[in-house]
């Protein structure tokens, strides 16, 4: 059974946990779909909204199977017992990481355009995504955050697996999960309405911003 109907709700559930956070706080949601949950975030705790591009780097014939990640500002972590169990050279691991970072490079510019990116240093970051498997790109985006300065850094999901928060915790100041259910397998049963979220919606919700 569902958790929630839809980002907006699960935003908005997230929103009442992280009340209280520090004034001037960025909210940074991962795109695509942990950016409407982002925007309810922000929304209602009138913060900054922007978008921080992490890509997955997805197993050979699997690609939901997340092998790694990469992040803005050269972030790149792998999921070294995942390559030795599928026995992944070092080359391939690269190859898929450079497919990944031209799409990292291309979306950035899609949603960012010519804006630089928000300031980081010295500031309370939360990121937002709408669900946590394995963790990977959450680890990356938080690393990603670490490297440019903030001063603390909170990762906030609506639900996510045992695994995943047990490998996200060590590397976050705080994490802020609305459920982790028994028997997770994937992040999409746990919405009514979890449609793909598209690149025009994600430019509309920054726009505002």
């Amino acid at each position: 059974m569902y958790l929630f109907a839809d980002r907006r709700e699960a935003g908005a559930l997230l929103a009442d946990r992280l009340a209280g956070s520090a004034a001037g706080v960025l909210v940074l949601g991962l795109p695509r779909g942990g950016v409407p949950v982002a925007a309810e975030v922000a929304s209602r705790l009138g913060a900054e909204l922007d978008a921080l591009t992490v890509r997955k780097l997805g197993a050979p014939g699997q690609p939901e199977y997340a092998i790694g990640a990469i992040a803005s500002g050269g972030i790149r972590i792998v999921n070294e017992p995942a390559v030795l169990r599928l026995g992944l050279a070092p080359d391939v691991v690269d190859a898929i990481a450079d497919s990944e970072g031209h799409e990292l490079a291309r979306l950035e510019h899609a949603y960012r355009g010519d804006r630089p990116p928000p300031a980081v240093a010295g500031r309370e970051v939360i990121v937002v995504d709408d669900g946590l498997a394995t963790g990977a790109t959450m680890v990356a985006a938080v690393r990603a955050m670490r490297s440019a300065g903030a001063a603390r850094v909170t990762a906030a999901v609506p639900v996510a697996s045992g695994q995943g928060a047990q490998t996200l915790r060590p590397e976050v100041d705080a994490l802020v999960c609305l459920a982790v259910p028994d028997g997770f397998m994937a992040v999409g049963p746990y919405y009514r309405d979890f449609g793909a979220t598209t690149d025009d919606e994600v430019r509309g919700l920054l726009s505002p911003a």
